[in-house]
């Protein structure tokens, strides 16, 4: 649907700079709605809001190179204001034919590993990196480019060479608008095609809206929104989301067409590059569902572009059951370690994931594209992830990971794939941080297909390394054959480092390293000789040598103390926050404290306490972060656990309570340490942490005030499931009333500060489910107030939204928790 903009230039300019709030309940009526102009905060928040972001980092195959980029953050809100089109779950930006809000990084340039010299990029100003495709070599590479009329084509080298590829807008709505074939010579792109004039929309509707539902099953809330409405919408996907396939030689800048317009979403060329594997989405367009639920055929083509055979018609899947899976196949790819031959999986249980079966899908292949059926390789008892299939190095081995949905776990498989036997290599909970193995490394074959980098019988991993402590990321070795794991890297627990990519040969490697005081910098790392080790350290030592030379852009943060504090529950579950003490503080001072948390579901309660993150972290504040508190003074828990746990069907029946005897825990551990003033105490949160602040202030006398963010207050308006409740309403009614805190507005009795934006597209958190929480605080005589923000979807990124909402939070805490209940000027 097109946002209509039909309105003076002059008013535009007013709209643009004021917006809708509502003061708190006690105004008279005829102030309950007022206008008031953007407001910042104070000018040390402003100056950390917008001080300069560490640059965005994409590094070669080899390891050889990195391209760095200088992101662009905060946006005016012109640019949301801009004309914007709600096409079939996306959001496009009809100027450039892009997705709506999304920017890159600039300044572009690359830097040598090995001793760390510069080389920029010359794009045109205010031209924007978007995505950068490496050869595997290393030694060139394609940016895709946003400028203001278009998304174009840059081809550069590693001696420094750019240039453009005219005659080319990308069209990178719906897939990979750009990939190196497997010669890594030339390029595959998505083109916008010669078309004609936007289609105009008619001047009055040619008829009403109609939904009609005759016997359809349920579908879950968490369909996408931003779908298509009108016949008019329909022309205007047609129109945005076409494109031609095109191959171009950076050598020459020729470019051939290959195919007629059409709506593609893959494209990608056999290992051998002989085909093309082609998936396209087909009309009628449906209004009740986005894009990536069309109906769709996927073909092989020849390398010319001419059809040669059809793999699959996969209808409208528009009742696709909630939490389940389409029924066809799902994730049609090439094997990478043959020449042309295809891999997909099919669900055996009609994609209901309580459907009771043996096995949940089969992986199927399609041996010859000309002269046999599809056959099946392998069943699989649980739902395969199809995004972590991975091929091993050579031969037929594939890992394919399968997921207990009841138990909430994982199985690894590897295959072999041309002899038929399958092996259990290893599985874990997947809500276990200090148990997680990581996942494999990959690496490029000299065609680009991408496998797991081996050496020998072993698989190189990486992880995040949780531990009561923080995190501590790893890099190891994992046998294939015996599950025996050699740990090469271990990150020293008095900094944060992790593995970024190897640099020329396995010795050698990328290392990110940073520490609460040091700013985050890439180091050319060399393994070194085997040492012994306790369990679970590094084997072999390392020795460093700076490529980057960041600098500190906010040095006023590093007065900022963060520890990691371990306490329980009542009922023992282990539980954790992160503290986060204010510049100058003082051991054993009561401060005014804020908590910020979002609930989470565990299976059980080993791992619900777990920590995550790291005290050795730089700190850098994002956005409307709850961690400017600390520049006045407030101390913040921040990852506050609010674990709930219980069954996955069941696990919302127990909500309130547990989320009850979570924050009390909390707060008890605050004030018991002496940083936390018992009465000066608020709580904030955003989306299912929103929720949770507003039940807190519904069922506790825990807070002071409680700020609520892009919330969702009342579950009915969700009848078909919310996070992980598959339930309907009408299965759990008193557990959609019980967890809505709209039915128990008149009890929240704590000043609560709503803010949400005024397009929110998160179809569990709609604007309104915001509106009606205020107005029912409101009218039961509580202390709320409401600020919706123009042109915002779920998360806020405009600049002068950003400011605005730091200065209501600050001014709503100071009144109502530091200043303990004085009235609001």
């Amino acid at each position: 649907m097109k946002r209509n903009l039909v309105i003076p230039a002059v008013l535009l300019v007013m709209t643009v700079a004021a917006f809708m709030m509502v003061p708190s309940a006690g105004a008279s009526d005829d102030s309950l709605q007022s206008v008031i102009e953007w407001q910042s905060p104070p000018e040390d928040f402003l100056e950390v809001l917008h001080a300069p972001q560490l640059p965005w980092v994409w590094t070669a195959p080899t390891g050889e190179y990195l391209l760095l980029a200088d992101p662009v953050n905060y946006p005016p809100l012109a640019e949301l204001a801009a004309p914007m089109l709600k096409l079939a779950g996306m959001r496009v930006n009809p100027t450039i034919n892009n997705i709506h809000g999304r920017h890159g990084g600039t300044s572009p340039r690359l830097v040598e590993v090995e001793g760390g010299s510069t080389t920029h990029l010359a794009l045109p100003a205010g031209a924007e990196v978007q995505d950068v495709e490496f050869t595997v070599d290393g030694r060139h590479f394609a940016l895709t480019v946003i400028h203001s009329d278009h998304i174009g084509l840059w081809v550069g080298s590693v001696n420094g060479d750019l240039i453009e590829i005219e005659g080319i807008a990308l069209n990178p709505l719906m897939g990979t608008a750009v990939s190196w074939l497997p010669d890594q010579e030339r390029l595959l792109v998505l083109r916008i095609p010669e078309r004609g004039q936007v289609p105009e929309p008619p001047v009055i509707p040619v008829g009403p809206k109609v939904v009609e539902g005759i016997g359809a099953s349920a579908r879950s809330t968490y369909e996408a929104r931003n779908l298509l409405q009108t016949a008019h919408d329909d022309a205007l996907f047609d129109y945005y989301f076409k494109s031609e396939l095109a191959i171009v030689d950076p050598a020459n800048s020729n470019l051939s067409v290959i195919s007629d317009d059409a709506h593609y979403f893959n494209a990608e060329f056999s290992p051998d590059g002989e085909y093309i594997l082609v998936e396209r989405v087909v009309s009628p367009w449906s209004h009740e569902v986005a894009w990536w639920r069309f109906a769709r055929e996927i073909e092989v083509w020849n390398a010319e572009g001419e059809f040669l055979v059809s793999v699959a018609s996969i209808p409208l899947s528009d009742e696709v059951p909630i939490h389940g899976v389409p029924m066809g196949p799902r994730s049609v790819s090439w094997r990478a370690t043959a020449p042309h031959q295809l891999y997909w999986v099919e669900a055996l249980d009609g994609g209901d994931p309580v459907a009771e079966v043996s096995h949940r899908d089969r992986l199927m292949r399609l041996r010859a594209l000309f002269t046999v059926e599809p056959e099946e390789v392998f069943r699989a008892e649980h739902r395969i992830l199809t995004w972590q299939m991975t091929w091993g190095a050579e031969g037929g081995m594939l890992m394919l990971c399968q997921r207990e949905r009841m138990r909430r776990w994982r199985y690894v498989w590897l295959l072999e794939v041309d002899d038929g036997t399958a092996n259990l290599w290893y599985d874990f909970d997947e809500g276990d941080r200090y148990g997680n193995p990581g996942y494999p490394l990959l690496r490029p074959l000299p065609n680009g297909q991408w496998v797991m980098h081996q050496t020998g019988d072993a698989v190189y991993f990486r992880g995040t390394g949780a531990t009561d402590q923080g995190d501590r990321p790893f890099l190891d070795l994992r046998n294939m054959y015996t599950g025996e794991t050699e740990r090469l890297f271990r990150c020293d627990p008095e900094r944060y480092e992790y593995f970024k990519a190897f640099a020329g040969d396995e010795d050698h490697f990328v290392l990110h390293s940073e520490s609460s005081i040091d700013v985050p910098n890439y180091y050319l790392a060399t393994l070194g000789e085997e040492v012994e080790a306790a369990e679970g350290e590094a084997t072999r030592t390392l020795t460093r040598v700076p490529i980057t030379r960041f600098e500190d852009p906010t040095p006023q943060l590093r007065e900022i103390e963060m520890r990691i504090v371990h306490f329980e529950r009542e009922d023992g579950v282990p539980l954790s926050f992160h503290l986060y003490l204010p510049p100058g503080y003082e051991e054993g001072t009561p401060l005014p404290t804020v908590v910020d948390a979002y609930p989470l579901e565990y299976s059980g309660a080993t791992t619900a306490g777990q920590v995550s993150g790291s005290a050795q972290r730089f700190m850098r504040l994002y956005g409307s972060s709850s961690l400017y508190f600390l520049l006045r003074g407030y101390v913040v828990l921040a990852r506050t656990s609010m674990p709930m746990i219980g069954d996955p069907e069941t696990t919302y029946d127990t909500f309130v309570p547990q989320l009850v005897a979570d924050a009390e825990a909390a707060v008890a551990k605050a004030v018991e340490m002496g940083v936390a003033d018992p009465d000066r105490i608020g709580v904030i949160g955003h989306s299912h942490g929103a929720l949770m602040v507003a039940n807190l202030l519904a069922h506790t006398d825990l807070f002071r005030a409680g700020i609520a963010k892009s919330g969702s207050y009342n579950k009915t308006n969700q009848p078909f499931g919310f996070q992980s409740e598959r339930r309907s309403l009408f299965e759990a009614r008193d557990v959609y009333i019980q967890v809505s805190p709209t039915f128990f507005a008149d009890q929240v009795n704590e000043p609560i500060l709503v803010i949400h934006g005024d397009d929110d597209s998160n179809p569990g958190t709609l604007t309104f489910q915001s509106e009606i929480f205020f107005e029912a605080v409101r009218g039961s005589g509580g202390t709320a107030r409401l600020v919706l923000l123009p042109y915002e979807d779920h998360c806020y990124w405009a600049r002068e939204s950003v400011e605005h909402v730091l200065w209501e939070q600050l001014r709503w805490f100071d009144m109502y928790v530091k200043g303990a209940g004085t009235e609001m000027p």
